[in-house]
């Protein structure tokens, strides 16, 4: 009988040591902070970019004027060598995504990319006196301009309608 008294005690120990293990991971959690809203972006100063596109590109580059500072610019690029390609990303008033895409790459390749594959639709709207497309998409919808010297403007990302045209009537080409 001796044997089985040894066993009682290992079971017991063994449960002990979960109860102990349990109780450790959870005041753990409760009382280490710990935090589940995305990180803060860091702000970019996109000036310089903005004036190196402009002087190389082959189509009036366009870059938003007079949004209010909770727009938040959190990517800017420029590539000549890539059709021209001027990408200027933020982050609108209520978190969301909204980017600025401009090159004179095939026009149905580029509003693919840029749009993260949405599809036309067959509504359009005027902002500034030019004629604007609306794309829908799953990841993202946009409003497609088709510019001078073959070049073509997409304002696309995860916020609205709405955002995505005050970031179309902010854009000036000088």
């Amino acid at each position: 009988m001796a044997g089985s008294n040894g066993k009682q005690k290992t079971v017991r120990g063994m449960l002990l040591s979960l109860g102990v293990t349990a109780l450790a991971a959870g005041s753990a959690y409760l009382f280490i902070p710990h935090d589940d809203h995305a990180p803060d972006l860091k702000r970019v100063d996109y000036r310089v970019e903005l004036l190196t596109a402009r002087r190389a590109a082959a189509y009036p580059v366009a870059a938003p004027q007079g949004l209010p500072d909770t727009w938040k610019a959190t990517s800017v690029r420029y590539q000549a060598d890539q059709n021209d390609r001027w990408h200027l990303g933020f982050q609108d008033p209520e978190g969301q995504y909204v980017a600025v895409e401009q090159s004179t790459q095939d026009r149905a390749d580029f509003i693919d990319d840029a749009s993260q594959g949405a599809q036309a639709t067959k509504v359009t709207q005027k902002i500034d006196g030019k004629t604007w497309t609306r794309y829908t998409g799953g990841r993202y919808d946009a409003l497609v301009l088709k510019g001078p010297k073959g070049s073509t403007t997409v304002v696309a990302g995860t916020a609205s309608f709405d955002r995505l045209t005050a970031m179309a009537q902010a854009l000036k080409t000088s």
